[in-house]
């Protein structure tokens, strides 16, 4: 079983980050234009201006178990009242009615064109069978579309991160310079449509027993600012019309309410928000997964939700998280500035409610970690602190919450105090201890996995850190869209990684690892964890109630600096 430990103090702060680019590839990014010259980039080009304009694409997401599936998708608003309904069965031509909710999108994000979005859940399905499924726009129905359930014995997911429709602004396609304009001008998203949706055909193409994706976050690229062509060119991947996506929260998602309008999530919580939501969980199969919205750093409120999950879903023999921030991975921009700060906080959290594996994005590098727990000791708090004007976020600095020591985080040659205040800082959040586990297989192992997944549609990509991390197995950083398949059992776990080359070859990038669990583990950790929580909720309430005047002044913090922040 993993130890159980818990800082004595968690001081938390409620702020929303932003993405820094000082180490993005100016050289590498998948051009859409040379990889898809044969299958379909011109056709893609000439339909460019329709595709842009439609945000009335539906999107599906899991729902609360795997009897049930979200819906979510934009229609004009006109005289008629919105009508959120949905159609359903395994009979196309006599479909069960299901309905919803519906509410205003905001015009800023439109155009000043006025939509409604649309939200409904379907109950009742069954695994490997065949469904039909019609939504309504404004009461006229579309066409039927097919929806076939997997088995649920054995779960298959692919998992992403950061397909960020819009990141390959400024690089040079056929002579010109992607932009990222408004509308069908935003050239940048018409790049990583057609590779965001390559990827996924590639995948599934290897993988057609997918039961969903999990995407760690960043679907889109623009921040603070309207970019529905940028959701409707993610949204018009061919798979994504039957194929339901569990997305995260990313820092480019993160500060309008756009991704609330677009994505119906399961169990939202009032935990962790930000402008585009908090909070959420679901269960499948025989996982439990939880997805923080880590973009609001106040933990007290992600381990709450961390908590309300477990108590939900207490025989889920899994326990996964998705976070968009790396807190444990090998990227030069992230992991060791925004990430590496979530790290003391979160690590004890993650230990004390038995968590399986981390999924985290964010870096647009690929990383697999040893097995890690906690190392029981008491670390410090840290946060990325406002710039003195209020609109930015100091990106130089690490901020001691508890201290309010400024950290330079690239200190000046010469300056040997700052140096020290850095060195500390790196130390403090060495934080962690590595299980003494050998192989590729594992079984009923103490420490968590945590995977960082590179960029999904190569729109950007970071360098690896110079030196591998101590804590890391296994990385790596060719410049090539990739993606993972895991596989889900009652007593396993296993994940693969694999890149697309060029000619649309899917290629393995990482051994398969795989951890094993026995049932008596399994019941073992169930029962210490309904043991443990009585001790484990009076520490949260004492960390809540000890940081309550510090969220709330961060959270009107973060409020005035999010709509200035675009990074």
């Amino acid at each position: 079983m993993k130890r159980k430990y818990i800082a004595a103090v968690l001081t938390v702060f409620a702020m929303t980050t932003v993405c820094s680019t000082a180490f993005a590839s100016t050289e590498h990014y998948t051009d859409s234009s040379i990889v898809g010259a044969e299958t379909g980039w011109d056709e893609w080009v000439a339909n460019w201006d329709e595709t842009a304009s439609d945000f009335t694409k539906v999107s599906l997401t899991p729902g609360k178990d795997d009897t049930e599936l979200n819906f979510a998708w934009y229609s004009e608003k006109t005289d008629a009242a919105a009508t959120p309904v949905v159609h359903f069965g395994t009979d196309k031509d006599a479909l069960d009615t299901f309905e919803g909710t519906s509410g205003e999108v905001d015009q800023d994000l439109t155009g000043d064109k006025a939509y409604e979005y649309n939200h409904v859940t379907v109950t009742g399905l069954e695994p490997n069978t065949t469904y039909y499924y019609t939504v309504e726009k404004n009461g006229e129905q579309t066409e039927p579309v097919e929806y076939t359930t997997k088995s649920t014995d054995t779960v298959k997911m692919i998992y992403v991160g950061d397909p960020q429709v819009g990141a390959s602004k400024g690089q040079t396609q056929d002579g010109a310079e992607l932009v990222p304009d408004d509308g069908a001008a935003n050239t940048a998203a018409r790049n990583d449509g057609f590779s965001w949706n390559r990827t996924l055909n590639t995948a599934l193409a290897e993988n057609p027993d997918v039961n969903f994706v999990i995407s760690a976050g960043d679907q889109v690229n623009k921040t603070g600012a309207a970019k529905e062509e940028e959701y409707a060119s993610y949204l018009s991947a061919d798979a994504l019309t039957s194929l339901p996506v569990a997305t995260t929260i990313g820092n480019h998602d993160s500060l309008n309410p756009d991704y609330a309008y677009h994505f119906n999530n399961p169990n939202n919580t009032e935990n962790g928000k930000t402008a585009a939501g908090g909070d959420y969980y679901y269960s499948y199969g025989d996982g439990l997964f939880i997805v923080l919205n880590t973009n609001n750093y106040n933990v007290a409120e992600h381990q709450n939700t961390i908590e309300e999950a477990v108590k939900a879903y207490p025989d889920a023999t899994w326990r996964v998280v998705t976070i968009h921030q790396d807190i444990y991975g090998s990227g030069l921009d992230h992991s060791d500035t925004d990430g590496m700060i979530l790290r003391t906080q979160l690590t004890p959290i993650f230990d004390a409610n038995d968590i399986d594996v981390v999924l985290q994005g964010h870096d647009h590098t690929y990383s697999r970690s040893k097995l890690l727990y906690g190392d029981g000791q008491t670390h410090q708090s840290y946060e990325f602190s406002l710039n003195a004007d209020g609109t930015d976020y100091d990106w130089d600095h690490a901020t001691n919450v508890d201290t309010q020591e400024q950290i330079a985080l690239a200190p000046e040659e010469g300056d040997t105090d700052a140096q020290a205040a850095l060195d500390a800082f790196h130390q403090d959040n060495s934080c962690y201890t590595i299980e003494d586990v050998d192989g590729d297989t594992v079984t009923d192992p103490q420490g968590i996995l945590y995977m960082t997944a590179n960029s999904a549609s190569g729109s950007k990509y970071y360098e690896l850190l110079s030196t591998q991390q101590d804590y890391v197995a296994a990385r790596s950083q060719n410049w090539l869209p990739s993606y993972s398949v895991i596989t889900l059992t009652a007593d396993a776990f296993s994940i693969d990684t694999y890149q697309i080359t060029d000619d649309g070859k899917a290629e393995a990038i990482d051994d398969t690892f795989t951890i094993k669990k026995t049932g008596a583990d399994a019941a073992d950790a169930s029962a210490d964890t309904t043991d443990g929580s009585s001790d484990d909720t009076d520490t949260a309430a004492d960390t809540t109630d000890s940081a309550s005047d510090t969220t709330e002044a961060a959270d009107t913090s973060a409020d005035a600096a999010a709509e200035a922040s675009e990074n």
